[in-house]
């Protein structure tokens, strides 16, 4: 595959571009868990994210084609975002990096608090 330079990439690299970040898999993985969120409360599940912040990691992956943004002409607007049949295709990647995390973090960490994501 090649990028917007026209040079060849790697395909590991193009996958972790989409879905690395400290932000773009939970919120992948938040709209698994409730297929329709709105702004507010992905803000609300994604402590301590600045609005700047939840904006554009929301514009990347819509322009990446793994969520779909709903617009309601509305005062005061709604917006509702989905997963794309694309974003859906990572659930159980996601799924799996999720699960190997978990036990590696009990294998350093035995005594350690788990947090859910």
């Amino acid at each position: 595959m090649k990028n917007e330079t026209g040079k060849a990439y790697c395909a590991v690299d193009f996958a972790f571009q989409r879905i690395g970040g400290k932000y773009r898999g939970r919120i992948l993985w938040y709209l698994n868990e409730e297929p329709v969120l709105r702004y507010g409360a992905l803000k609300r599940l994604l402590q301590g994210i600045t609005t700047k912040m939840l904006t554009q990691t929301l514009r990347e992956l819509e322009a990446d084609g793994l969520i779909s943004r709903k617009v309601y002409l509305e005062v005061p607007p709604k917006v509702e975002y989905t997963l794309t049949p694309a974003g859906l295709e990572l659930i159980p990647i996601i799924d799996n990096l999720r699960q190997w995390a978990d036990r590696r973090i009990l294998e350093l960490d035995p005594v350690g608090e788990k947090i859910e994501c």
